[in-house]
């Protein structure tokens, strides 16, 4: 007998020790596990998993030479970058640095991306770590449109943009009066202008709430905390608004006409300890009405706090308890809630339970209503709140109806179909709105579809994070890695079909269909203004104690075989790779001098520092791209 069925003979028995562990160790703080004979429908046993595991669908491992048919955008989690994967195969194509410094590409070491991650007055990092979380990408027509991505930094309040042709990150911005920056979401649309289906802002959502303005001498007072809810520039990357919060931000959500934005939010005590978090039995998702949050923007109703100029508006209840003014609505969910999805037809978000073991379906129709005075009570927007399992935390769909959340006590996948949950809970208690489940490996956390969170899912593959692997892969010790795993849901039963070992410890992730990307292979040399268009202006300059090198590369040579400066010189190398060959990159190291980076065809970079020592130091290149790559190299010369 295989492992895989080993395992899944075992599982019925696993699940329960599971439950019975999760729920004995979360009695406490008011789980509510999962009853057989209240809900038949979400109770029902449990697939096998030996059902669910076999020979892999044609197209899952490409043969050589063959690409896959979807890109997939990872978060990098403490690496700080973006992981950009070949879907369905999980194969690893590049990693797009962002918030710390990389070693290949001299991310962090050169004059430009040191000017995108910010600098302290000594010209060392303004932060050496990050924490990334959730990626997602710019739409147009509810699609994605391939002009930009989006990820996140919870520990510096940061967000990054990544340029889809280039697959660089160009801008961050870091977030003013935020901790926990954590879930971000862009619009699909402008609800400003109706003929504008794109993406014009980006929003942002914050957990920690700290004291505003943040002093130390207001620490013991509750009342100064809060969280803010963040609106950033698509192009400019500038932070447009703010609005203050009851409570705090999980992640986000935004509807298809662009009309509303949306956080899940646990902790709406505002508690600052473990145990003042946990004392409310229901938390809420928080709507703002965007149109109206930036009319009240225009009309100078917002204050700032401490030296931010950015404006930020009231979105506390106690402030918007009329719903033909609000701009801010509270939908109540159970107990810590965690993510919040947009279902592909635009009619739904649905918040999954985390300490629940429930998914609550929220009509956007009828929150707009109660914008418009229409509904009495924002609550009955709720359309169905129903049971899948122990633990959901994210949902994906499939375009066909059908709603993908993960159990991460249960270390399940659920599929369930959504108008069957909305019948269920209107009553009708013969629908059985949970289609299949599969057991995972294990404690899943984020999900997502091929084409998931866009009006155009088409229910082929889904990936899914698992946060612990156990016995998947060959142990190397305490660190284990964690377990992406790919599933074909093309069919009614979900079916397992790879397993992928990742370091941890990344977070969300979207999957979309290739040929919504037209990547660019080679730079323009018109895209950098230090560029060295030929080799003729290779040269050295000398301004008091600050040379600058002029440089290019071209197989298998550098433009200066040598070059002179004097100890203590400030050194600033200028290069340029003047190759036009695809794939042709070269790479531009100094022996005992810290620097090492890459040009790729036709790009410019540049790096600064100090010779400090006098001495020959070999300059090599660090990236094969030639015959003669070993020979190709250049000589510093540092006069005492």
């Amino acid at each position: 007998m295989s492992d895989s069925h080993e395992r899944a003979s075992e599982a019925p028995s696993r699940r329960k020790f599971l439950n019975t562990a999760a729920a004995a160790g979360l009695a406490g703080v008011g789980l509510a596990a999962c009853n057989d004979k209240g809900a038949p429908a979400a109770a029902a046993p449990a697939a096998s998993a030996a059902g669910h595991v076999g020979a892999a669908p044609a197209g899952v491992h490409p043969k050589p030479g063959e690409l896959d048919t979807y890109y997939g955008l990872w978060s990098g989690g403490h690496t700080g970058d973006m992981r950009v994967l070949g879907l369905p195969s999980g194969r690893e194509l590049h990693r797009i640095p962002c918030f710390v410094p990389d070693a290949l590409v001299g991310w962090g070491q050169t004059n430009e991306s040191k000017a995108i991650m910010g600098t302290k007055p000594d010209g060392s990092l303004k932060f050496p770590c990050a924490d990334t979380h959730h990626t997602h990408a710019s739409y147009k027509d509810g699609n994605y449109d391939g002009r930009y991505a989006w990820i996140n930094d919870k520990i510096n309040a940061r967000i990054a943009r990544i340029r889809l042709d280039y697959f660089i990150c160009d801008k961050i911005t870091q977030i003013p009066n935020v901790q926990g920056f954590h879930g971000i979401f862009p619009d699909k649309a402008d609800p400003v202008d109706p003929k504008i289906n794109y993406t014009t802002r980006v929003f942002c959502g914050a957990e920690f709430g700290i004291p505003l303005p943040n002093t130390a001498a207001d620490a013991a007072k509750a009342e100064t905390y809060h969280s803010l809810f963040t609106c950033v520039d698509a192009e400019t990357m500038e932070v447009r608004w703010q609005a203050l919060i009851d409570g705090n931000c999980d992640l986000v959500a935004t509807s298809y006409d662009g009309k509303l934005a949306a956080a899940n939010q646990y902790n709406i005590e505002g508690g600052a300890h473990y145990a003042e978090m946990m004392s409310a039995e229901r938390d809420a998702c928080v709507f703002f009405h965007v149109a109206r949050v930036e009319q009240a923007v225009k009309d100078g109703k917002f204050k700032t706090y401490g030296d931010s100029k950015v404006p930020v508006v009231d979105a506390t209840r106690k402030a918007n308890t009329d719903p033909k003014t609000a701009i801010a609505g509270y939908v109540s969910v159970p107990k810590n809630p965690h993510g919040v999805n947009a279902s592909p037809d635009g009619k739904y978000f649905i918040c999954a339970g985390k300490l629940s073991p429930t998914a609550t379906v929220i009509e956007l129709a009828k929150v707009l209503e109660w914008f418009d005075g229409k509904l009495e009570k924002i609550d009955s927007a709720i359309v169905a709140e129903v049971e899948l399992g122990l633990g959901p935390l994210h949902t994906a769909f499939d375009g066909r109806g059908n709603a993908y959340t993960t159990l991460f006590l249960d270390s399940q996948l659920v599929k369930w179909n959504v108008d069957g949950a909305i019948k269920f809970h209107a009553g009708d208690k013969s629908v059985k709105y949970v289609v299949d489940r599969l057991d995972l490996q294990y404690q899943p956390g984020h999900v997502n579809a091929s084409q998931s969170e866009t009006r155009f899912a088409d229910g082929k593959w889904l990936a899914v994070g698992c946060k612990f692997s156990k016995d998947r892969f060959l142990p190397v010790g305490p660190l284990h890695a964690e377990n992406e795993q790919i599933i074909d849901i093309s069919g009614e039963k979900m079916v397992l079909v790879a397993d992928h070992p990742v370091r941890g410890e990344p977070h969300d992730f979207i999957i979309f269909k290739r040929d919504l990307l037209r990547p660019k292979q080679i730079y323009s040399l018109d895209d950098f203004p230090n560029a060295v268009k030929d080799p003729k202006e290779s040269g050295v300059t000398r301004n008091g104690k600050k040379v600058t090198v002029k440089m290019t590369s071209q197989a298998p040579a550098f433009s200066l075989p040598e070059f002179t400066v004097k100890k203590g010189d400030e050194v600033t190398i200028i290069l340029t790779n003047l190759d036009k060959v695809e794939d042709l990159t070269h790479g531009f190291a100094i022996a005992n001098h810290g620097v090492n980076f890459i040009v790729n065809p036709q790009e410019t970079k540049s790096v600064t520092f100090t010779a400090d020592k006098a001495g020959v130091f070999w300059c090599y290149c660090t990236h094969f791209c030639h015959a003669l790559h070993l020979e190709m190299r250049s000589r510093m010369i540092v006069e005492a």
